[in-house]
């Protein structure tokens, strides 16, 4: 991720990432599983607390990335290398499709408070590819200019996101079951192949294997 040269293409890449790691596709089947039983006052109020936490949580990242690796003698390669395992295994969930039920359909009580943070906010909605690109984009920052632009694909996102789960209960009743299952499927087969390209990328970043095509 070069951010020296901001142009229309990095943009449209920078945004694309985040869209797949910020977004709202990601989190929408798990949203409607686990808030399903609340009534719609309390869907609004989860979903804003749920996109609030996701922001928060972005800006921090971004902000504190390079820091963070630096503390902790990481690199971008190693960073790209864990989010792509870790993406890899949310996929594959997502790929298998549904074999879990709500905790409230097993009796078990839910605390809307508590499921918008963990794991709606994350790691759903800001998922590891997100915070794999927020991390490495904060040690490649180069001026203010890619700063601002990195904040405001964040906060276009992040409005997008909250246009979705506020509006939840309208969506839905567009959706049909049975097409948000296979549409989760497939998500689900596409995140894997994005996890395995970041986990080549990070691969080649770390120079064990060859960097070409690994960007």
């Amino acid at each position: 991720m070069d951010l020296t040269v901001i142009d229309a293409a990095l943009v449209a890449k920078l945004l694309l990432l985040l869209l797949i790691g910020m977004g709202p596709k990601i989190a929408l089947v798990p949203f409607l599983e686990m808030t399903h039983k609340l009534d719609a006052k309390t869907k609004v109020a989860t979903g804003r607390k749920m996109v609030l936490t996701a922001l928060i949580t972005a800006l921090i990242l971004f902000v504190t990335g390079a820091l963070l690796m630096r503390l902790l003698h990481i690199t971008g390669g190693a960073v790209a290398v864990a989010g792509g395992i870790v993406l890899a295994l949310l996929a594959l969930k997502m790929a298998a499709g549904p074999t879990e039920k709500p905790s409230e359909d097993l009796g078990l009580p839910v605390d809307p408070d508590k499921i918008a943070v963990f794991p709606l906010a994350v790691p759903y909605l800001l998922n590891p590819v997100g915070m794999t690109v927020l991390i490495i984009a904060s040690d490649e920052v180069v001026s203010i200019a890619s700063a601002a632009l990195v904040v405001g694909l964040i906060l276009i996102v992040a409005a997008l996101d909250y246009l979705v789960f506020t509006n939840i209960d309208a969506l839905a009743k567009r959706m049909k079951p049975a097409s948000l299952v296979v549409s989760e499927v497939v998500f689900g087969i596409l995140l894997t192949a994005v996890a395995v390209q970041l986990f080549v990328s990070g691969l080649g970043r770390l120079g064990i294997i060859s960097a070409t095509g690994a960007h």
